[in-house]
């Protein structure tokens, strides 16, 4: 629904301080501006009360203040049902559905499960309700570390089912949260398991929708290699582990990936032994090297860990009638026996595999690889024959561009724009990645050995900056030195690459460098801005400064710090 108020006045009713966009210098003139306000109330356009305005924009023209607002869930193209449905009501597609209702489009969702996908339901809500408690742990244990602070603790306990419900609670409210911003703006929450059945129509249960626009954002499901049984109490996924059935003494992690790492720093804290399968040479593929051999040397070597590289668990069966799990090891490149483990539980933390069966792909002639819906750079499907396939998209974990919640919400945010006609193309390099172990792995960009490689490909060079966190007064104040950030960039024109931070609260600091790469801006210009002092942004301040760029900057302001 759209609304338009139009305000008449003359330059000279207004007091020189309250003429918009007026100039005490010049003589007064109006130049056209927009401006957004979110959030407006209905009764103020004339509305019922019932609802808030989603936006409004203010225009002002030839003496003119120009209102149009838009009130809740737009009108949807004649010939269609909704303007755009999207099948899947997790992170990617609460994001696409949001931002669809602020254009002005009539959005439906459907889910077959419950809103917010894996990610509020069983995947980084929860666990990060887990890390907390862990945190908290592994701080009141380090009898050390609290005698540093002059603090006297006794022996630290927990109650498994309060830490469990703590995690379940978190979810509850999350999943909550999103459903009602939804309902709030008017989005239509259709529930029934949805699929494509022709060209701009969806089938959700018994019922067909047409949309002028679709996208499909329905996530992915862990995966499970061949040969390992699980029975969700002693052989898990990450599923069954966000529900803390039981703290085992002794659980394998098979994958030291983000999720191996952070079920290890929680287990480790409630008194688990852990032991890693990683089937590479070395733990923890896939962070840049430098950083994962000091992560390795605070996350793992300290704390009750070892690990077995190079293999595979061939075959891993659950506990049953007073038997241990049993985990078959092969080596993973002659295939050959390795060891036999017998552990209480084991956690299979391998990755997670697209949820695209049933979807109706065949209707549309599309075929997954591997599971994942083919798409180009603006996130349209490409079908069998290499074609786009006209106004369907896909967001998220089902394409495999990057399996992370808020890049599947960037994603949605950039198919939106694209069907309300601005051309966008998302930079997934610019978007940052984050492990939420104490203390923290973050990272956005390139690691050194892929801008090295990059690099002798289009011929320029690579230069590296280094700041440790034993060198911030706020990280000493916590007690927490222990870290490192890293940039790697180009030192002829100051284009970022790829940072990667190592310490405490590094999932927080890593924003200011994945927005310098996403705005494209250089080194030379970022070094001048200013961060406040004491506190761990300087981590990213002085990393910033230590970079030597050829090229100067192109402003002359003055780098200063504020001393609170």
């Amino acid at each position: 629904m759209q609304s338009a108020l139009s305000l008449s006045f003359s330059q000279s009713s207004l007091p020189l301080a309250n003429r918009p966009f007026c100039s005490s210098n010049a003589a007064p003139s109006f130049t056209p501006r927009n401006l957004r306000f979110c959030g407006l109330r209905r009764e103020a356009f004339g509305f019922s009360p019932s609802k808030q305005l989603t936006s409004c924009r203010f225009q002002i023209q030839n003496r003119r203040i120009e209102i149009s607002a838009s009130a809740g869930n737009g009108a949807p193209s004649k010939s269609f049902d909704y303007d755009l449905i999207i099948i899947g009501a997790g992170v990617g597609g609460h994001g696409a559905a949001l931002h669809a209702v602020e254009k002005g489009l009539k959005t439906a969702i459907i889910e077959g499960d419950v809103v917010g996908g894996t990610c509020v339901n069983r995947g980084c809500v929860p666990s990060k309700a887990l890390l907390a408690v862990s945190g908290r742990m592994r701080e009141l244990q380090n009898e050390h570390h609290m005698k540093a602070f002059g603090l006297q603790v006794s022996a630290a306990g927990y109650d498994r089912q309060g830490v469990a419900d703590h995690a379940s609670n978190l979810a509850t409210k999350i999943r909550n949260n999103l459903t009602n911003s939804m309902k709030a703006l008017g989005v239509d929450i259709l529930t029934g398991f949805g699929a494509v059945l022709g060209p701009q129509k969806v089938k959700y249960g018994d019922n067909i929708i047409t949309g002028k626009d679709i996208i499909i954002a329905t996530g992915s499901v862990p995966f499970v290699p061949k040969g390992i049984e699980v029975d969700g109490k002693t052989v898990i996924t990450s599923d069954h582990a966000l529900k803390l059935e039981s703290v085992p003494d002794w659980i394998a992690i098979v994958g030291s990936g983000y999720i191996g790492l952070e079920f290890s720093d929680v287990y480790t804290a409630l008194g688990s032994e852990v032991t890693f399968i990683e089937a590479l040479d070395q733990l923890m593929p896939g962070f840049d090297p430098e950083i994962s051999k000091l992560a390795q040397r605070v996350l793992i070597n300290p704390r009750k860990i070892d690990y077995h590289t190079g293999v595979f668990a061939s075959k891993i069966t659950p506990a049953k009638d007073g038997k241990p799990v049993m985990i078959e090891l092969i080596d993973a490149k002659t295939k050959e026996p390795k060891d036999t483990l017998e552990v209480d539980a084991a956690l299979i933390a391998t990755g997670r595999a697209p949820f695209t069966n049933g979807l109706g792909l065949e209707n549309i002639n599309v075929a997954t690889q591997r599971g994942f819906i083919p798409v180009d750079e603006r996130m349209r499907v490409i079908d069998g024959n290499g074609k786009l396939v006209p106004h369907l998209y896909c967001i998220g974990d089902a394409n495999g561009k990057l399996m992370l919640a808020h890049a599947a919400s960037a994603q949605g945010i950039s198919v939106v724009e694209q069907v309300t006609g601005t051309d966008h193309v998302l930079n997934h390099l610019s978007i940052p990645a984050a492990c939420f172990t104490h203390p923290e792995i973050s990272m956005v960009g390139l690691t050194e050995p892929q801008a090295r490689e990059k690099a002798e490909k289009e011929g320029f060079k690579v230069s590296i900056a280094k700041t440790s966190f034993k060198a911030n007064t706020k990280a000493l104040a916590e007690n927490e030195g222990e870290g490192l950030a890293k940039m790697i960039y180009r030192p002829d024109n100051g284009e970022i690459l790829g940072v990667h931070i190592f310490g405490l609260h590094a999932a927080d600091l890593i924003h200011e460098a994945s927005n310098a790469i996403a705005l494209g801006t250089r080194i030379q210009e970022i070094k001048l801005a200013v961060h406040a002092h004491p506190t761990l942004s300087e981590v990213v301040d002085e990393l910033f400064k230590a970079a030597k760029v050829d090229s100067p900057a192109s402003v002359t302001a003055q780098s200063v710090k504020v001393a609170v």
